[in-house]
């Protein structure tokens, strides 16, 4: 990437009182000129605590709508309103709203790969790095309507020894990593340690030393003395884990068609640091929602920001939409 993009997107923030987040899934040079890198839950958390009046959330769409629920003042940009998920398109309102109705005493968990509308549904959110202490916050005698992503959802139901009703969802890049294809290459790696993100199949998670969200993988590979690491999950984390440990090989766990580029996600690689300074020259693409819709989103987004600190939350008796 040239300088002067970057010394343009650089000039920009100061000028535009803004301030660039950044998932750990989007391209280097994205990540590199971005405020804050992290996972869905520190970007949301993060969308609270920034002083700069814009926010451009470089990643996909529902993430920007979670940080436009939490932070109605703000402006919050998007690099394109294309950038959508797998799990989001999965997950449609209507569906969701009767499946929900089917189970009126379930407590509805739901991922934050969701539409906002979902959201407004949901009795709480959760992300791959919360997930267990939000579930584990819920009354054992409750049942729970685990959403969208089912691989996720069964993770953690066998992790806790709990029962979910579960939405059929997936995401389309964790589901392709292939378990038959992952022994061949472990037979050929014996000392790598198998680090896997929950949105893959049981099938592949077995094999994995260690399971957990990207800022968890991360974790893993900046703290484990090995040298070698083979990741089950989209390639753009590979850039944070390089930069904290430049010593060690990372291989990308394998997909059953090897020639395909499956392992980046459609959606995070629509964004350029050509659109990012579009965005920031002229608040467009921007991120705007019904105040009605807001609200209501903004209760299951408000549950998981408390448990999360340490908060006692009070849980619906019944769904009555």
């Amino acid at each position: 990437m040239s300088y002067d993009i970057v010394a343009d997107i650089q000039r920009l923030k100061k000028e535009k009182n803004a301030v660039i987040l950044a998932h750990y899934y989007e391209d280097g040079d994205i990540q590199d000129v971005a405020d804050y890198v992290g996972d869905s839950f520190y970007l949301a958390k993060m969308g609270q605590q920034v002083q700069q009046d814009v926010i451009l959330l470089a990643g996909v769409v529902f993430m920007a709508e979670s940080v436009k629920i939490l932070n109605p003042t703000k402006t919050v940009l998007v690099p394109d309103m294309e950038a959508s998920c797998s799990l989001v398109k999965g997950a449609p309102y209507d569906k969701y709203l009767a499946w929900r109705r089917q189970h009126p005493d379930g407590i509805a968990v739901t991922y934050i790969n969701s539409s906002a509308e979902v959201k407004s549904i949901s009795d709480v959110i959760i992300t791959s790095s919360n997930a267990q202490q939000i579930v584990e916050s819920i009354p054992q005698d409750r049942k729970i309507l685990f959403g969208p992503d089912q691989h996720l959802g069964r993770w953690l139901s066998k992790k806790l020894n709990r029962q979910f009703e579960y939405w059929n969802g997936a995401c389309e890049v964790h589901v392709l990593f292939n378990a038959k294809r992952l022994v061949e290459l472990i037979a050929q790696h014996p000392d790598a340690v198998v680090i896997a993100h929950p949105e893959c199949d049981e099938s592949v998670l077995q094999y994995a030393s260690v399971i957990g969200s990207t800022s968890r993988l991360l974790e893993e590979v900046e703290k484990n003395p090995a040298k070698k690491f083979i990741v089950a999950t989209e390639t753009g984390i590979f850039h944070q884990m390089q930069k904290k440990r430049p010593d060690v090989e990372l291989i990308q766990a394998p997909v059953l068609d090897s020639g395909c580029s499956c392992n980046n996600c459609p959606y995070m690689k629509m964004n350029s640091m050509e659109k990012i300074k579009y965005a920031l020259e002229t608040f467009k693409p921007q991120v705007h929602l019904n105040e009605e819709l807001r609200l209501k989103a903004k209760t299951s987004l408000d549950r998981m920001m408390d448990i999360t600190s340490g908060k006692e939350v009070s849980w619906p008796k019944e769904f009555t939409v």
